[in-house]
C-alpha cells in the first residue's frame, strides 16, 4: 500500500465519522423537544408539594385538600379520638402497619407511629380507600367516638363496607391496608408542607 492510498483511506475513515457524530447531533437535536414535552408542566410541578395552615381547623374538624390529583384528610383530633386510636392493640389489626411515609418501613401501626409525636391532635392521612379507591366517608363507621348524638373521627366507605378508626387504620371490611400517611413536615407550630 502506497503512502497515498494510506491518506487517502485516513481522509476517508475521517469523513465517515465526521459525518456520523454531526448526523446523531443532528437527530438528537431534532428529537429533543419531542422527549422534553413529555416532562410534567410547571401547574404539575408545583403540585409536588403544598402547604397548608393547621391554625383555623377547629378541634373535632376535618379539611381535605387536593395533592397530585388525591384527596388528603387533615383532621384535628379531639382527645377522645385520640385516647381511642392509643387503646386499640396492634393485634386486632388487620393491617399491622403504619404505612408511613415519615416513619421507617415495617414500624407498627401504633397510634404514634400514624402522627408526629407532640402533634397528636392532627392526623394528616391519604383520602383514597385501599379496597378500589373511593373517598372514605368521615365521622362515620363502626369506630368512631360517640359523644352525645354525634360521631367524630373514623371513616367508612360505603363502597364495600371498608372501616377505619380514628387513626385511619383498617378496622372492619375488605380494605386490605391502613390509610397511607404522606410525607410530611411541620414548618412551625401551624403550617405543615405535605410532599
Amino acid at each position: 500500500m502506497s503512502t497515498a492510498e494510506h491518506a487517502e483511506t485516513n481522509r476517508r475513515d475521517f469523513l465517515y465519522i465526521a459525518t456520523g457524530a454531526v448526523g446523531a447531533v443532528g437527530a438528537a437535536l431534532t428529537a429533543w423537544p419531542f422527549i422534553n414535552q413529555m416532562n410534567p408542566d410547571a401547574s404539575v410541578r408545583a403540585l409536588a408539594s403544598v402547604e397548608v395552615d393547621l391554625s383555623p381547623i377547629a378541634e373535632g374538624q376535618e379539611i381535605t385538600i387536593k395533592w397530585r390529583g388525591n384527596p388528603v384528610f387533615v383532621r384535628h383530633r379531639l382527645p377522645a379520638e385520640i385516647e381511642a386510636a392509643k387503646a386499640v392493640s396492634v393485634a386486632d389489626l388487620p393491617d399491622p402497619l403504619a404505612r408511613n411515609a415519615n416513619v421507617a418501613d415495617g414500624d407498627e401501626a401504633t397510634d404514634v407511629n400514624r402522627v408526629v409525636a407532640g402533634k397528636e391532635q392532627f392526623l394528616v392521612m391519604m383520602g383514597v380507600c385501599t379496597h378500589l379507591g373511593c373517598v372514605p366517608i368521615p365521622n362515620e363507621g363502626d369506630f368512631a367516638v360517640v359523644e352525645g348524638s354525634s360521631k367524630h373521627g373514623g371513616w367508612f366507605c360505603p363502597c364495600h363496607g371498608s372501616h377505619y378508626d380514628t387513626a385511619g387504620r383498617i378496622r372492619k371490611g375488605p380494605a386490605p391496608q391502613n390509610l397511607p400517611i404522606p410525607q410530611y413536615t411541620y414548618l412551625s407550630d401551624t403550617q405543615i408542607r405535605i410532599g
